[in-house]
């Protein structure tokens, strides 16, 4: 077999070499890839996302990492949810805004084949913006249903996007999976910070700030159908950057020449430009039953510990105020949400330079940070906040190597003729976990708040009695 030079073969130089510094890696990166595809994936990402966490972070930090893994809409509805909706209870505004999205990721992939992705692209861009629109136009004290309505649209413009811009990263190689999962990761730091920035630094209001986001949609339109070469969805003229990978015995011997350790520099190639397989729905189904215990369940199970971590534990991760950075209890919250953040940002962008075969290992890794904060927020047993700064970056860190990597070995590994459809059903795995997790957070967090105040430590109720006379002084 013909050996395979890195410049040839796409693979990173060896250590020591004197290009294998991490600027010269860097920019061997950038130099092999398409990068209109990493650009418009990574735009893809974003804006889904921060379109409904807004809704939330409004309140204070009380839920504010609700479906922080959807896109920029998602995220600010999330953050103006109190706002919008006053007293009604945080667990329905998280049930409004996770479960449609779980229910779409649940059906839609075995159907959504039979939509052009251009199609899907503007039906996801309206559902956005009409969701936006409704929640924004609907008067301060106008009917709460009307408000939930637009949550719940904008929460099935994330799961149905999520779904089909995963899908489509088939068509697109590897390098379009690095994009979405930076892309992504940005949303959560974005969109956390962006209703803060708009309502806070600004001086927008509630309605201003929802209108505004209400055109972030518009980024979706431009990165498909301008900045993403569409050639590979066959609906130009066949291009020479996307040729399909090569079968049989030139493959095998080929793949023979790679060490499974390179395998990180394949997300450098381009993927194949084969079709969706229709197949039939027991089919599909038997698919989904091989992909459950490699890939979907330690996807599940990372997503359970961290969003009960999130929503449920951190709430209560709380220590004296003369002890700490900050000057109020309210403060803990909010940068316990970007520090997560930036570590699920980080490590979303990652996979050009580090991959994770062993996928339960950071998923186990996970769990252990539930219990070792769950028991603190009882026994109060780490020295400092700082300890738990880094606990939660940690956590960032891993829930995003999991994300990522999850969706990194399904494109290695996953025949080329499943593979399309096979992306876009695993991600229901993400929303059931954050579904779980919202529930179960509804029993921990009171219960965890009440068994501080019972030990002395009544930080927690402080928290909420300063929400509650802030609304009614407002």
């Amino acid at each position: 077999m013909t050996n395979l030079a890195p410049s040839s073969s796409g693979l990173l130089p060896m250590a020591g070499a004197p290009s294998s510094s991490w600027v010269a890696r860097l920019g061997a990166f950038a130099r092999q890839v398409e990068t209109r595809v990493l650009v418009a994936f990574w735009l893809l990402g974003m804006p889904p996302l921060l379109c409904a966490r807004s809704v939330l972070l409004a309140d204070g930090g009380g839920v504010g990492w609700a479906g922080l893994i959807n896109n920029v809409l998602y995220v600010i509805i999330l953050s103006a949810a109190q706002d919008l909706v006053g007293s009604m209870p945080k667990g329905i505004v998280l049930l409004a805004d996770v479960v449609p999205s779980f229910f779409v990721k649940l059906t839609a992939p075995y159907f959504i084949h039979l939509v052009p992705y251009r199609v899907r692209v503007v039906v996801l861009v309206a559902l956005s913006a009409t969701g936006m629109l409704a929640v924004a136009l609907t008067p301060a004290d106008g009917s709460a249903g009307r408000k939930m309505a637009g949550i719940v649209l904008a929460s099935m413009s994330s799961g149905g996007g999520e779904l089909s811009f995963l899908g489509l990263t088939h068509h697109y190689g590897p390098v379009s999976l690095v994009g979405w999962g930076s892309g992504t990761g940005a949303a959560g730091l974005v969109g956390a910070g962006l209703y803060v920035v708009l309502t806070q630094r600004w001086g927008f209001g509630v309605r201003g700030s929802l209108l505004l986001s209400a055109c972030l949609p518009v980024v979706m339109l431009v990165s498909f159908f301008v900045v993403l070469p569409r050639d590979a969805l066959g609906y130009g003229r066949p291009g020479k950057d996307y040729e399909p990978v090569p079968e049989g015995d030139a493959a095998e011997e080929e793949m023979r020449g790679m060490a499974r350790g390179a395998a990180s520099s394949a997300l450098l190639a381009p993927g194949p430009s084969s079709t969706q397989a229709a197949g039939s729905v027991g089919a599909k189904l038997r698919r989904v039953r091989g992909l459950m215990v490699p890939y979907m369940l330690p996807l599940l199970l990372v997503y359970v510990a961290e969003y009960t971590i999130n929503q449920g534990v951190a709430p209560t991760l709380l220590f004296p105020v003369e002890s700490s950075p900050f000057e109020e209890l309210r403060e803990f919250y909010p940068f316990y949400g970007f520090l997560y953040q930036l570590g699920v940002f980080l490590s979303r962008s990652s996979t050009p330079f580090l991959r994770i075969h062993r996928l339960y290992v950071p998923s186990m890794l996970q769990v252990g940070n539930l219990v070792l904060l769950t028991l603190h927020a009882l026994f109060f047993f780490l020295p400092s906040v700082h300890a738990v700064f880094l606990v939660i970056f940690w956590e960032g860190l891993l829930g995003g190597a999991v994300y990522v990597n999850c969706f990194a070995e399904m494109m290695d590994e996953v025949p080329a003729e499943e593979r399309e459809f096979s992306l876009g059903a695993a991600t229901v795995s993400d929303s059931a976990g954050i579904c779980l997790a919202g529930m179960v957070s509804i029993v921990v967090e009171p219960r965890l708040c009440d068994y501080q105040a019972a030990h002395g430590r009544e930080w927690c109720r402080q928290i909420k009695a300063r929400r509650r006379h802030g609304r009614r002084s407002g």
